[in-house]
């Protein structure tokens, strides 16, 4: 997987694919789905001007050069030195056990080229594959990825307030260094 900046010829890709799929969209996004035209303008998937709350990344299988990912770092906070992760896979991508790799890469660049010291991480509560006998615990494997990483996770919040419903639990984690 190859994480780049996103290039105007993602955004009808990304429309199509994650946007314009109502049940996908309301899960992956605090803001409301209102239904938009495919020619970019206005959509949330638009390349934007460089800034320094947020960093909108594509990410592509580098065996195929498909755009599988659409990734960013949100709410980048420079002086606290911490951000929120997210990524919504395309649906042929979903269920190959990507999500891993694809956050390694997002924290190998928040922790190494940004200098930040806290990622917040919130998933869906359908995402069902990652649900075991004790959800409130981790999604996934998380934890034990993130510590044979050298990550440790500071907190797991079940719910948020203020965050959409579907978007639990929360886990934060710091940088290893």
């Amino acid at each position: 997987m190859l994480l780049r900046a996103r290039e105007r010829s993602d955004v009808p890709v990304l429309q199509e694919l994650l946007n314009d799929d109502v049940r996908t969209r309301v899960r992956a996004d605090s803001r409301p789905w209102r239904p938009m035209a495919r020619d970019g303008a206005g959509s949330p998937y638009a390349v934007a001007e460089a800034s320094d709350e947020a960093a909108l990344f594509s990410v592509v299988e580098t065996a195929t050069g498909l755009l599988a990912v659409e990734a960013l770092l949100w709410a980048v906070d420079a002086h606290n030195r911490g951000a929120h992760l997210g990524m919504a896979l395309l649906p042929h991508f979903r269920g190959r056990g990507l999500s891993h790799e694809i956050l390694d890469i997002l924290r190998d660049y928040a922790f190494g080229s940004l200098g930040l010291n806290r990622l917040q991480i919130e998933r869906s509560a359908t995402t069902k594959r990652c649900f075991g006998p004790q959800p409130a615990l981790a999604s996934c494997k998380k934890v034990s990825v993130d510590r044979r990483r050298g990550s440790t996770a500071l907190s797991v919040t079940r719910r948020s307030l203020g965050s959409s419903p579907g978007s639990e639990p929360r886990h934060v984690h710091r940088n290893p260094d």
